[in-house]
């Protein structure tokens, strides 16, 4: 059984004590009945409306709204009032009275954070429709420029074996103010997890993935997304093993370049 420090941890950006760092995304065609039983265990969720999470969402945040944190927000978000008609949409969605945090998507790319789209954001966790304020964002170094100076309570980033820089480009920037860290692509889209051309060694598991992620002690959660309820099982399986040794992470490092070429 792994270290409970490992497997909870307190997050003073998003209000919460003791919580389980192993997120749930549902984007990966998890059914209903995974997500039920994935709640179970999971607080960190991280939904769309596409996924299969809505009406099991709905019924555990009936049950018990504070136990949970959920992230989500538009799909675009260039114009503040698309920021502000998402942000209300979900939440008359998910039958709650705010979101644990209003997440921008893809900085640079879906979104743009403007001046308006800033106040826009300012205005709803001012309003108490939100508790805290996210974006996911590929541009490292603005990543690390947010993390030092900005509004933004969390940063969503690539983390993992084969895309590394987060820890030269982000986490030396995270002290000043402490934003949540969420690791999305632990797996780096399942590449980590097949031999690739020239590894004579073993390819990862997932829980291996995911547990490079959480060693890190800048990760405050990782994204996991099952397809399967066996999947689901397995990876909550593999974070109790607790963190990487120290020959295991550099074994993983090694996977990881020759992933990444």
């Amino acid at each position: 059984m792994s270290d409970p420090a490992f497997l909870r941890r307190d997050v003073p950006a998003l209000g919460k004590q003791g919580l389980f760092r192993l997120g749930l995304s549902g984007s990966f065609g998890l059914d209903e009945a995974g997500a039920e039983e994935a709640l179970e265990r999971v607080q960190y969720v991280f939904w769309t409306p596409r996924s299969h999470l809505l009406r099991p969402l709905r019924r555990a945040l009936a049950r018990d709204r504070q136990r949970y944190v959920v992230a989500s927000g538009p799909a675009l978000a260039y114009l503040a009032g698309s920021v502000r008609r998402a942000a209300e949409k979900r939440l008359r969605a998910l039958g709650t009275d705010y979101l644990d945090v209003l997440q921008i998507y893809w900085m640079g790319k879906m979104s743009a954070f403007t001046g308006a789209v800033q106040e826009e954001m300012a205005r709803l966790r001012a309003e108490g429709k939100v508790r805290a304020l996210g974006a996911s964002i590929h541009d490292r170094p603005r990543a690390g420029r947010l993390a030092e100076d900005s509004l933004l309570d969390l940063l969503m980033i690539r983390y993992n074996a084969a895309h590394p820089g987060a820890e030269q480009d982000i986490f030396p920037h995270l002290s000043r103010r402490r934003p949540a860290v969420v690791a999305y692509t632990a797996t780096s889209w399942r590449r980590l997890l097949r031999a690739p051309s020239g590894w004579t060694d073993r390819a990862a598991t997932a829980g291996q993935c995911y547990r490079f992620c959480l060693t890190s002690p800048a990760v405050d959660v990782v994204l996991t997304g099952p397809r399967t309820r066996e999947e689901l099982r397995e990876n909550l399986a593999a974070v109790e093993q607790g963190p990487l040794g120290p020959a295991e992470l550099e074994w993983m490092r090694a996977l990881g370049r020759a992933v990444h070429g």
